[in-house]
């Protein structure tokens, strides 16, 4: 069996079951007779940059999933000839996560942000690794309960802000915990 056959059987494992194969269901999935066998198949899929690991050393897909190709740029204002030319390739991973193991993906409810262009229905990536500033828009615990709002500073004290103007602003009674920034907003069509 050729990488490309390892590859293409890591690719639809992941694509089934939504996680990486662990090094036992490796040695099952290519009919290996030992677990060091699997971690050097492994370990040359890293060096390959087609896996890598997190913190803990579970397997995560690096560059696998494919990129996309850049061929250029397009024009949002009055219209301009168009050539179609291969810039660089990227993977949306690559182009939106700065830190893997501390971004995670919510699903939004609500309209409490729509004047921030985050509507019902989009996905939002955030990241716990940065530090939150007033202006971010914030994943927040605020007495006991989960919002993501504008974040916000009059003094010392810190309070929240929706993008709708239905809303009120968000004063803490008790606690307000910023559990993440959100950096990215994903929306299919």
């Amino acid at each position: 069996m050729d990488y490309m056959d390892y590859k293409n059987k890591i690719i639809s494992f992941y694509k089934n079951h939504r996680r990486m194969p662990s090094y036992s269901e490796i040695m099952k999935l290519f009919n290996l007779k030992s677990k060091n066998s699997a971690f050097r198949l492994v370990k040359k899929l890293i060096r390959e940059e087609f896996l890598s690991q997190d913190a803990t050393g579970r397997l995560i897909p690096d560059k696998f999933y494919g990129s996309t190709r850049i061929l250029g740029q397009v024009q949002a204002g009055f219209p301009s000839p168009a050539e179609e030319e291969l810039v660089d390739t990227i993977s949306l991973d690559e182009y939106l996560i700065d830190n893997r193991d501390a971004t995670f993906m919510l699903k939004v409810s609500g309209d409490s942000m729509v004047g921030a262009g985050i509507i019902e229905g989009d996905m939002v990536l955030a990241d716990r690794s940065v530090t939150p500033r007033p202006g971010d828009i914030v994943i927040a615990e605020v007495d006991s309960e989960w919002t993501m709002k504008y974040l916000r500073k009059t003094g010392q004290k810190m309070w929240l802000e929706a993008a709708n103007k239905k809303y009120k602003p968000i004063y803490p009674q008790e606690e307000l915990k910023i559990a993440a920034v959100v950096k990215a907003v994903i929306r299919k069509y």
